[in-house]
């Protein structure tokens, strides 16, 4: 069967009407992945394939072509095992077309893991929210390279709507181990010539040439084949802060970071 986007999989998830699944085998498969890191991935696959139909963070409305998603009611699928094939399979007689038997199946599992979490609450975590902001725009500095509803720098990734995707549990990992997860979008890299040298994120490469933005935000492109060595860098340019802060310091910001969300 083509592989099909995973996006239109989602579509007919929430609209009503008749399962086209029998009830045997979806009722005894469990999803077998399920750890923090699946739920991860599973959002990234989301993001990346379904969120033009049902918004960023699968809450539809809006110019959504698809349903809200973060109910936890999935009229069409009551377990995982549902779940997962009207995602592979699509329904019958809908607007919904399956991505096929060809898609991964650990992708699959991970969304459904990712659907899942959307309608879990995490607990609110200790900490001044309002402290938090006041040591992330001053002694942490947090704003010279993250940006907040539009003020802040790009050297970062945009925290606007943070708490969003990220538990309280994985943004105080983020401050403590940012080489923890390091998208490539985030990989710096270096040029040298002699005594000249420049550094900075990566924002372009491919076989011939790179571009990196500096310090300084700007842009520099180089060939890989020029009078310039360079090397590339897999490790998060943020700081540790599990040695700078305290723990009250840890909780204020981490509850900061947690209250950046989208509206509902």
């Amino acid at each position: 069967m083509r592989y099909l986007p995973a996006r239109i999989a989602l579509l007919a998830v929430v609209v009503s009407g008749t399962s086209p699944f029998t009830a045997t085998a979806q009722d005894s498969e469990t999803n077998p992945y399920t750890s923090r890191i699946d739920l991860r991935m599973g959002r990234r696959v989301f993001q990346a394939q379904c969120a033009s139909c049902h918004g960023l963070n699968a809450r539809g409305g809006n110019e959504s072509v698809g349903p809200d998603l973060t109910t936890g009611r999935f009229q069409r699928a009551e377990s995982d095992g549902e779940l997962y094939r009207v995602i592979r399979d699509g329904v019958q007689g809908t607007a919904m077309v399956g991505t096929g038997t060809d898609a991964p199946e650990q992708e699959l599992w991970q969304m459904v893991t990712y659907l899942r979490s959307l309608t879990e609450v995490a607990d609110a975590p200790p900490g001044s929210s309002a402290t938090g902001q006041q040591l992330f725009t001053g002694t942490g500095s947090c704003a010279d390279c993250h940006m907040v509803n539009g003020d802040g720098g790009r050297r970062g990734p945009d925290l606007s709507n943070i708490g969003d995707d990220r538990t309280p549990d994985d943004l105080r990992t983020s401050l403590t181990d940012p080489d923890a997860e390091v998208h490539p979008r985030w990989w710096t890299m270096r040029a040298t010539n002699g005594s000249q040298a420049h550094e900075g994120l990566r924002m372009g490469e491919d076989s011939f040439s790179f571009r990196i933005m500096d310090e300084n935000e700007q842009l520099r492109s180089f060939s890989k084949y020029g009078d310039w060595t360079w090397e590339r860098s897999e490790r998060s340019t943020m700081p540790a802060y599990g040695d700078q802060l305290s723990t009250r310091q840890l909780d204020d910001l981490v509850a900061y970071l947690f209250s950046l969300r989208s509206d509902p």
